[in-house]
């Protein structure tokens, strides 16, 4: 039978437990062709995943909207227990906000392959749709090209208004007249209404903005009112428009321009959907036009997925089971969703990378129009170089600007360890070779990558810049840059939203987060009763309880074992009475002893109440063993005394512990601290506010004040891991505030952005970045002079559960004693029964009367004589007598109990004085 659970358990962890499964969520909104294209994609997916397996895992999305956001959320919950690694969806955009902060919490990547004008930036979320106000830059680029003086705006809804705000905007700038109309207010399905007043209005130039599944009956209803001939041109900005069937309006001479990101003639798209629909039978030819946009990126994403999982061992995949209602989330999911945000993958949808702020904002489109013989290219439009129409007629194609092949740039910096240093020599340097760190080494890598030239300045005053309130200017290098006194900025300038709204910036080349500088924690002296530590208190509470229960169960057992009731004299063979050794001290005594590891005088006869000893004494073999080996742990551990652990902890406690705390002034962190919504972070910049005096000016004063005195500097994780490498008093506390990165600044709309980023991720690919970071950190300058001492865990307590076996041990060791001494007893009890020729009954009550006479270990030995008939039939004075006669034969030996009146030797306080007074006579006739 054991060998029988023992093979299916084997099978169960084969063929069940696949520890390489790597699970992804997804919720499609029950839209079947993206749920097509999630399996698809894994399934293509798995074929190059070498040791790993990818499992598609679908929920179906909930549109009530009661009710819609709390199922979506229970569904993700149990998409968790699952173990996901990544998570798809949902639709619906209230369903989205739910899901989102789930991810967040439980730092698992969250992945939206549609448009979405309310995606923020976060640390889980990726969407790999093109970016939304890129898009509207792009149809801004081709109504201009088309040369539109005045035109209406057909829109769906508020999410399609959203996207069109800034259309509107910059045409308006331009002189442009727009007007925009609302097609079905009420979702009715009848525009005919709003399109008969648009053509009574005289217009001719629509730009529609609707989704896919309403799109070829609103372009039939404007056939229908008379809106589809050659006077009117259309602009479609749906990414999907080719994958409906055009054939109606195809004959129509209305001019219908439209845009995708997907290429149906690709060799590569034609592979993937021929591939995809298959078994479709209802799409047996041209596969590749009915592939949309959501689904290609979808795969994309699934395929970016994959490979980034090709470069993350086992052990970083192992999720574990996160619970919901739980404080845990996945260590490795933010290092997963920078990996894919600083890569590149040519896909489906052409070129994929993100910008600093994980958003797709470098793309390419297509544009075409709808011709009698089919839907040819007239022109493409790119993120980088804006748009290019290659048909007949006005060309729109703008300067390739973005070579920086022999190109010269003004470079500023500042003079901030690492990333900008003088140089520590005798000689007497001009020009960059005055200059060496970690910023200094990266321009001079990409300039050996790109070919061009470039020249230092330096920015005295170390300011990174900062938008005057009054003014609007900008002040620092980023008011350089605007002003046109330098073309570059790299120092440790972190990206944030105002300074990107004024400047470009590259891709990150460091990613980092606030944290806490402060001084290491002091070593906390040994309280009085460290003795005690090494077990916790509810294993001291079962030690005590197991002694106690030990010990009552010897005594207990001691009464019934018949081996432990001993004849009293050796050499009389049948005995009246027997004794006992087993009293309420004497059990006590010896489980003491057993305690102690020091033994008793008491040594146990009887089967039963050897089997307790003997567990006991394991127990106490295990427990000691336990107690001493942890003790030297406890003592060789020095406990830290820590004021605080994190940022929360450092507000609690900063007026208890006299700890002052703030950051530099005027700094990227400080800004973080005032725009944040959360009331934490508030009351940390409020107390900034109040206490200048706790602002320092550069963050070496910071330094300064946190290694001499009570002070919490708040700094960047990457300046906080060069200070530590050098200042070996000071440490980090907690986790990251945020979530931002260091980038190369340059002016608003620079030609040199796309080509500076490409260069940064290949040197991030190649590992170059991760050398000049470990050469600057850890190895010049005094870096690694602070070597971590190989911080050993400190030593806790043992608790039920480290010693709960020993425990079940002598527990189950007890229960075994108790039944074998119920045995032995019965046993005993018939042999004395057929001995006596006393019935069983009789028998068993007279020796259970022993047995609970707990005032005397003295038992009497049953005769014929103790019968229940003659018993009562004997006068009580014959036996008084006859007990006073066998005492004097057999004098009780010295140390046991005297048997009283109602004992079973039914012996009094006479024949006792009888025999001792024989004793005396005796001893003066010797004398």
């Amino acid at each position: 039978m054991f060998y029988r659970k023992l093979l299916f358990l084997l099978v169960y962890i084969v063929c069940v437990v696949r520890p390489n499964d790597i699970n992804i969520g997804g919720m499609f909104g029950g839209n079947e062709d993206n749920e097509k294209a999630f399996t698809y994609a894994i399934e293509q997916a798995n074929r190059n995943l070498e040791g790993k397996n990818m499992k598609a895992l679908i929920e179906k999305e909930s549109f009530e909207n009661a009710q819609g956001p709390f199922n979506s959320m229970m569904k993700m919950c149990q998409l968790l227990n699952e173990g996901i690694v990544a998570m798809f969806g949902p639709k619906l955009q209230e369903n989205i906000d739910i899901i989102q902060a789930m991810c967040d919490e439980k730092e698992i990547p969250h992945i939206l392959t549609w448009k979405n004008y309310r995606s923020i930036r976060t640390g889980s979320i990726l969407n790999f749709y093109p970016h939304p106000p890129m898009l509207s830059k792009a149809y801004t680029d081709i109504i201009l090209s088309l040369e539109w003086k005045t035109f209406t705006i057909l829109y769906e809804d508020d999410e399609s208004f959203l996207s069109l705000i800034e259309v509107i905007r910059e045409l308006e700038a331009n002189n442009i007249i727009v007007n925009v109309r609302q097609l079905d207010k009420y979702q009715t399905g009848n525009y005919r209404p709003i399109l008969k007043e648009v053509k009574s209005s005289g217009q001719t130039y629509f730009l529609i903005d609707c989704r896919i599944e309403h799109l070829p009956e609103v372009l039939l209803q404007m056939q229908q009112v008379g809106l589809m001939t050659g006077d009117y041109k259309l602009f479609i900005t749906n990414l999907d428009t080719h994958t409906e069937d055009l054939t109606p309006f195809q004959y129509s001479e209305t001019n219908i321009t439209g845009i995708r990101i997907v290429n149906p003639d690709s060799e590569y798209v034609q592979k993937i959907s021929s591939e995809m629909y298959a078994e479709d039978k209802s799409i047996m030819f041209m596969q590749s036009w009915k592939l949309k946009t959501e689904s290609a990126l979808i795969i994309d994403a699934v395929n970016m997925l994959s490979k980034a999982f090709m470069e993350i061992n086992e052990e970083s995949l192992a999720i574990g089971n996160i619970q919901c209602n739980s404080t845990e989330s996945w260590a490795f999911g933010y290092s997963l969703i920078n990996l894919v945000k600083t890569s590149t993958y040519n896909g489906l949808t052409g070129l994929i990378n993100f910008n600093h702020e994980g958003f797709r904002s470098d793309f390419s489109l297509e544009i075409y129009e709808l011709k009698e013989g089919g839907i040819p290219m007239i022109g493409t439009w790119n993120a980088s170089s804006g748009i290019n129409i290659t048909r007949q007629g006005k060309i729109v194609d703008e300067d390739n600007l973005s070579s920086l092949h022999n190109r010269t740039f003004i470079v500023i910096t500042a003079l901030t360890d690492p990333y900008g240093m003088l140089k520590e020599t005798h000689e007497v340097l001009v020009g960059n070779d005055r200059f060496e760190g970690y910023g200094i080494e990266l321009i001079h890598q990409l300039s050996l990558m790109e070919g061009f030239n470039y020249t230092f300045i330096i920015r005295e005053d170390k300011k990174n810049g900062k938008q005057d309130e009054l003014t609007g200017k900008w002040s620092g290098m980023i008011g350089d840059l605007i002003e046109h006194r330098a073309d570059l900025a790299i120092t440790d300038l972190t990206i944030t939203s105002d300074r990107a709204e004024a400047v470009d910036f590259t891709t990150p080349f460091m990613n980092l987060g606030i944290s806490i500088l402060f001084r290491k924690p002091g070593k906390a002296p040994p309280s009085f009763f460290s003795f005690a530590d090494p077990f916790a208190i509810e294993t001291w509470a079962a030690l005590a309880m197991a002694y106690f229960v030990v010990s009552i169960s010897l005594y207990a057992m001691g009464r019934l074992s018949v081996d432990e009731w001993t004849n009293p004299y050796p050499c009389i063979e049948e005995p009246e009475y027997l004794i006992n050794q087993w009293s309420f001290a004497n059990s006590f005594w010896f489980a003491t002893g057993g305690l102690m590891q020091q033994g008793s005088e008491i040594a146990p006869i009887g089967l039963s109440t050897r089997m307790t000893a003997g567990v006991w004494w394991f127990f106490i073999l295990i427990m000691v063993s336990s107690y001493t080996a942890n003790l030297a742990a406890f003592l060789a551990t020095e406990n830290p005394i820590n004021l605080f652990t994190d940022v929360a902890s450092l507000v609690e406690n900063a007026e208890k512990f006299k700890i002052r705390y703030g950051s530099k002034s005027g700094g990227a962190t400080e800004i973080f601290f005032r725009e944040s919504t959360n009331p934490l972070y508030k009351k940390i910049y409020q107390h900034m506010k109040e206490h200048s005096e706790d602002m320092p000016l550069e963050n070496n004063y910071g330094v300064d004040l946190a290694e001499k005195e009570q002070y919490a500097f708040f700094m960047e994780s990457t300046s906080i891991n060069y200070v530590t490498q050098r200042h070996c008093d000071l440490q980090m506390y907690g986790n990251l505030l945020d979530d931002k990165g260091y980038g190369i600044a340059m002016r608003k709309n620079s030609p040199y952005r796309q080509q500076l980023s490409t260069a940064i991720l290949k040197l991030q690919a190649s590992g170059e970045l991760d050398n000049l970071r470990r050469k600057w950190w850890e190895e010049r300058r005094g870096g690694g002079q602070c070597e971590s001492e190989g911080e050993s865990a400190d030593a806790t307590p043992l608790g039920l559960q480290n010693v709960e076996g020993v425990f079940y041990v002598t527990i189950y060791g007890a229960i075994c004693a108790v039944f074998i001494v119920m045995i032995e007893h019965l046993i005993y009890v018939i042999k004395v029964s057929r001995k006596t020729k006393i019935s069983f009954k009789e028998t068993f009550k007279l020796e259970l009367k022993s047995y609970l006479n707990f005032e005397s270990n003295v038992k009497p030995v049953l005769s014929r004589e103790d019968s229940k008939e003659g018993s009562k039939s004997k006068s009580e004075e014959e036996g008084k007598s006859e007990k006073s006669t066998k005492s004097e034969k057999n004098p009780v030996p010295y140390g046991f109990n005297i048997p009283s009146k109602e004992s079973p030797t039914k012996s009094n306080s006479n024949s006792t004085s009888k025999l001792f007074k024989s004793k005396n006579e005796n001893s003066s006739h010797s004398s």
